[in-house]
Order: structure tokens, then C-alpha cells, then sequence
């Protein structure tokens, strides 16, 4: 007997109707637990294996905060990809390295400045959100204009960094000019997972550090099971007198129950809930995406 064979265009339309039903049905997920927000949310999620995307405000230019030293750790892998710097050049930081009034792990366990490793401060940086660490590098770098250089060099064009720490400092505004798109963080997670932009050695080092990072337990990871694998960098501003919170977020990459990955980016801008809230709205949409993508 003759054996039938299903057209790939027909396989296509057979099974598109469970897939999008499945999308609908996260996107409705999403757009209900937005609402606890009291803000606008970005979300963006692709599935690096299987390529499936959603995105709910996923264009949007949101405001990133600690989400920039993801990319500038990859701006500076990068440079010692090139062979500019090395991983384990010692690097002297001094007293005048070391600003008050900003969240610091370094800069309170070493006050008066020290000798220290790059590979150090890029985990101070990414692992642990210092600022002062982040700061010390982008002059080490010659600023954000090496690093949108480096951005732009990607073809990713939806984020923007051209404040540094020190200068979110000087005025509330100032952190607005620091946004993304949380489509575009996701393409350059992607972009990192895969590869595309960095050697093996500095690719395995930054996905290391980014799964040891300590901020954001209640996030990415809230709902997540405990052993769960995620890759991520957050980011916070503080929360003025009107109780408005410009952001909180987590970008990420997390290792699924069936051995696939999800590029992740979650933001919760402009917002009036409480940080517990805020936290739970990003920890309920991750776990919603692992229910939908993990099995």
C-alpha cells in the first residue's frame, strides 16, 4: 500500500491552532497578573530551542537600571576577547573608587579601596549589583559610548545606556534616559546563549556569575522550584515620596524541566504596588512561562 505523507505546510496548519491557543492562553495569564502591578509591565520571552516568542508591551522603552551591567559585562568579555584585558589582571581601585550612598557589597568590604581581580569585580557587578564595581569599569571601558558601540555592533538597537550610576545619582530623571525594549534584552540574551557574541571561555564565565546572583530572590526565581536553573540581572530604582517605583526588574535565562531554555525579560515600570507585590507580579509570569514552555 501507498504511504501518505502530510504536506509540511498542512503539518503547519494542523498543529498551529494547539500552539496559538497555548500562546493565548500565557498572554491572557500575563495581562491578568499585570494588573497587580499598578504600572506598566514589559514582558519578553522567547524559546531559544523551539523560537517561539511572546511579547505583551515587549517594544515598549522601559527603564532598565541594573539590567545595563548585563550588557556591559558583555562589553567587557569582549575587550578581553580582543586581549585587552584579562580575567585575572589585578586592577587597583581606590578609596575615591568607592562612592557613599550606593548599594556597594565591595565597597563595604573594602572601604579604603584594594587590589583586585577583573573577573572579581565583574562578579561584584553582575552577581551582586555593585554599583561602585559597575562605575569603576565603565571608566575603565571609556564610558557607555563603548558599550552602545558594542551594542550597536550586535545589531541590537533598543537599548539605550548613556547614564552611569553615579550620574542616576544626581537627579531622579536621570534614570529614564537608561531604557530598553524588553524584546530587544531578550534578543541579546539570545544572542549570549548561543554564542554569537563572545568566546566559549568569557560566554561560560558570564553565565556563571548571572546564575549566582544573589539580588531579586523573589523574582525570576520566586515561584520557581528551588533547584531551578535561572541566569539572570536584575534591576531596582528606589521609590519616591509619591510612592512611585520607575523599576523592577529581572532578565534571564532559565533552564527548563525538559531541558530547553527561555530567554526571559520582565519589567515592572512607574509603578504605585509595594516591593512585595512588584516582586510577586514578576515571580507569577515566570512561573507561568515554565508551566507553558517546560513540558
Amino acid at each position: 500500500m501507498k504511504k501518505l505523507y502530510l504536506p509540511l505546510f498542512l503539518l503547519v496548519i494542523l498543529l498551529f491552532p494547539r500552539f496559538s491557543k497555548a500562546q493565548d492562553s500565557l498572554k491572557n495569564q500575563i495581562v491578568q497578573i499585570a494588573k497587580q502591578s499598578k504600572g506598566i509591565v514589559g514582558v519578553s520571552i522567547l524559546g531559544i530551542e523551539t523560537r517561539d516568542t511572546l511579547n505583551y508591551n515587549g517594544n515598549s522603552r522601559l527603564v532598565m537600571q541594573s539590567v545595563m551591567k548585563f550588557p556591559i559585562a558583555m562589553t567587557v568579555l569582549n575587550l578581553v576577547d580582543k586581549g585587552k584585558y584579562k580575567l585575572d589582571q589585578k586592577m587597583k581601585v581606590g578609596k575615591r573608587d568607592m562612592f557613599p550612598n550606593t548599594w556597594s557589597p565591595f565597597r563595604d568590604k573594602y572601604p579604603d579601596g584594594t587590589e583586585i581581580t577583573l573577573g572579581e569585580l565583574l562578579s561584584y557587578m553582575v552577581s551582586q549589583s555593585d554599583n561602585n564595581a559597575c562605575d569603576f569599569l565603565l571608566k575603565k571601558l571609556g564610558g557607555t559610548q563603548t558599550v552602545m558601540e558594542y551594542l550597536q555592533s550586535l545589531g541590537i538597537k533598543g537599548i539605550n545606556i548613556v547614564a552611569s550610576e553615579t550620574d542616576m545619582r544626581k537627579a531622579w530623571e536621570v534614570q529614564y534616559t537608561d531604557w530598553c525594549k524588553p524584546a530587544e534584552i531578550v534578543r541579546l540574551l539570545d544572542l549570549f546563549y548561543q554564542g554569537e557574541a563572545l568566546s566559549k571561555s568569557s560566554n561560560d564565565f558570564l553565565y556563571k556569575i548571572m546564575t549566582e546572583t544573589t539580588t531579586g530572590p523573589k523574582r525570576l526565581k520566586g515561584l520557581l522550584p528551588v533547584d531551578a536553573v535561572v541566569a539572570h540581572k536584575t534591576g531596582t530604582s528606589g521609590t519616591n515620596d509619591e510612592g512611585l517605583t520607575p523599576a523592577s526588574n529581572d532578565v534571564g535565562i532559565i533552564t527548563l524541566p525538559n531541558g530547553k531554555h527561555l530567554a526571559i525579560a520582565v519589567f515592572v515600570c512607574n509603578s504605585k504596588a509595594d516591593e512585595t507585590n512588584r516582586d510577586l507580579v514578576i515571580a507569577q509570569i515566570a512561573k507561568a512561562a515554565w508551566d507553558a514552555y517546560g513540558h
